[in-house]
């Protein structure tokens, strides 16, 4: 989440607010006959309500967006389905970002670093070690914590690190207590033990960190799960009506059609 004055860029965005449009019908599950490449549909665990967006690599991309054709940052979800031209299946903001709307830690799109890892110490949810980096590799995605993707350095076509790790071999990051004091909307992403499945998940009102990371072990099927942000978790899913206004943004992710 960007701290302090955002400046210039987006101004706009920031009076609009956040806005929530209402949700169409459920999908069918993953891995269902009928389900699409990638599909959105609303899910309730413990009681509390997420909205879930799944994606088969071998049938559709996962992607990063930073920068616009002008050299711009995105800024905005609408900016970005604008600019895709009806090919984005759903996407969401994609970890911590600074001031200049840029990312906070390792970046990179298209298999182009655009920055490099971050591994400091430091306050705030980034810096609770262990962080991690979801990425991209053809068909397949990963989230490892941010030591074990340097050392592993996989050819990654799209990468975006954010902290902290929700979900860590199938444990609940230590630092994450059961149901902590923190309630905030939230967005994350994990990975299905194949590879081929991402999931990506936000919260529809504000939730802890425990319950957050559970969602994903306990009901997503993902044994690694990152956590994105929160406050500023906004979603596009054209499927469900659904295009949340909220501050400027960083970095974003979507699905795309191959």
């Amino acid at each position: 989440m960007a701290a302090g004055s955002t400046g210039r860029i987006g101004a706009s965005l920031l009076a609009a607010g956040l806005s929530w449009f209402a949700a169409g019908p459920a999908l069918a599950a993953p891995g269902s006959a009928a389900s699409p490449a990638a599909s959105c549909r609303p899910q309730t665990h413990e009681g509390q309500a997420y909205t879930v967006c799944t994606v088969d690599l071998r049938r559709a991309r996962v992607k990063l967006f930073w920068r616009g054709p002008d050299g711009l940052p995105y800024g905005s979800l609408s900016r970005l389905a604008g600019q895709q031209g009806g090919k984005l299946a759903f996407a969401m903001n994609a970890g911590m970002y600074d001031n200049g709307l840029g990312p906070v830690g390792l970046y990179v799109e298209d298999g182009r670093e655009l920055k490099a890892a971050n591994t400091a110490n430091g306050p705030g949810n980034f810096h609770m070690k262990p962080n991690g980096v979801f990425y991209v590799a053809g068909d397949r995605a990963g989230v490892l914590e941010t030591g074990r993707y340097l050392k592993a350095h996989p050819k990654a076509e799209f990468a975006t690190q954010s902290g902290p790790m929700l979900v860590i071999n199938n444990r609940i990051h230590p630092k994450i207590s059961e149901d902590g004091p923190s309630q905030k909307i939230r967005n994350g992403v994990g990975v299905r033990p194949d590879g081929h499945i991402a999931v990506f998940a936000i919260s529809e009102a504000p939730v802890s960190f425990g319950a957050f990371a559970r969602l994903f072990r306990d009901d997503l099927g993902c044994p690694n799960a990152l956590f994105l942000d929160g406050s500023v978790s906004s979603l596009y899913a054209p499927s469900l009506g659904r295009q949340d206004l909220s501050r400027p943004l960083g970095p974003l992710v979507g699905a795309v059609t191959k």
